[in-house]
């Protein structure tokens, strides 16, 4: 099994409060977690990821555990070796583009050096078409440009999945589908395992393998992405 995933929270606000009760496994190399904003998708990847730790449950990936809360495990983030992109993509201002992505090859708070080349990070600026913009800032790229460097800094460190918080969101819908496709190609090409959310029906047609539908912090269950209208 993939992904075997039981979270459990409540979120307790001034005004009001959200329950996280979301339970759901499945074998398929590219699942999406589809749902209006506000249904616990980002909150559910940011616990499967380590960035939040659930009142209770479980998350294993091809069966190694990842956290139980019964058994007292509970990876920190880097040694559970999921690549995470932020749906605002997160890049760091100050850093080049090649500084952003070897950032993620370094321990600590130190920044890689402007003039670092690691062989790793060649050639993921290769791959993902960024060479002619390894020297410039975040604020100088385009959408699509900042996007792929997100994604380059996560692919440095040779992942063991994948996992995308509304990846195209920001983008308008020309560049969405030409990132899209070149998404799918590098998927296929890597063979990586790929949990992604959205609220985007676009991106379930184009991604998904299965389809399972996020409401009210809760999950349904596994659809084929043919289905997703019915």
């Amino acid at each position: 099994m993939i992904w075997s995933v039981d979270l459990r929270r409540r979120f307790q606000g001034s005004t009001h409060s959200f329950e996280l009760n979301m339970q759901f496994r499945s074998d398929q190399r590219r699942l999406v977690l589809f749902g209006p904003s506000g249904a616990g998708k980002s909150l559910a990847l940011k616990m499967i990821a380590g960035l939040m730790t659930p009142s209770a449950g479980h998350v294993r990936l091809n069966d190694d555990v990842l956290f139980d809360g019964a058994r007292g495990v509970n990876l920190s983030p880097q040694r559970r070796g999921l690549g995470y992109v932020f749906q605002h993509y997160a890049l760091f201002p100050h850093l080049t583009v090649t500084q952003n992505i070897a950032f993620g090859l370094h321990r600590g708070l130190v920044n890689p050096r402007r003039s670092v080349r690691q062989e790793m990070v060649e050639y993921w600026l290769k791959a993902l078409h960024l060479q002619t913009v390894a020297n410039q800032y975040p604020e100088q790229l385009s959408g699509g440009q900042r996007q792929r460097t997100a994604l380059a800094r996560t692919l440095v460190t040779e992942p063991r999945a994948l996992l995308l918080d509304e990846p195209f969101s920001a983008l308008d819908r020309p560049l969405r589908r030409r990132l899209r496709e070149e998404l799918d190609e590098l998927l296929t090409r890597l063979d990586l395992p790929l949990l992604l959310i959205t609220h985007d029906e676009d991106d379930v047609l184009t991604m998904a393998d299965a389809v399972i539908r996020v409401e009210a912090g809760r999950a349904g269950e596994e659809f084929d992405p043919a289905n997703l209208s019915a």
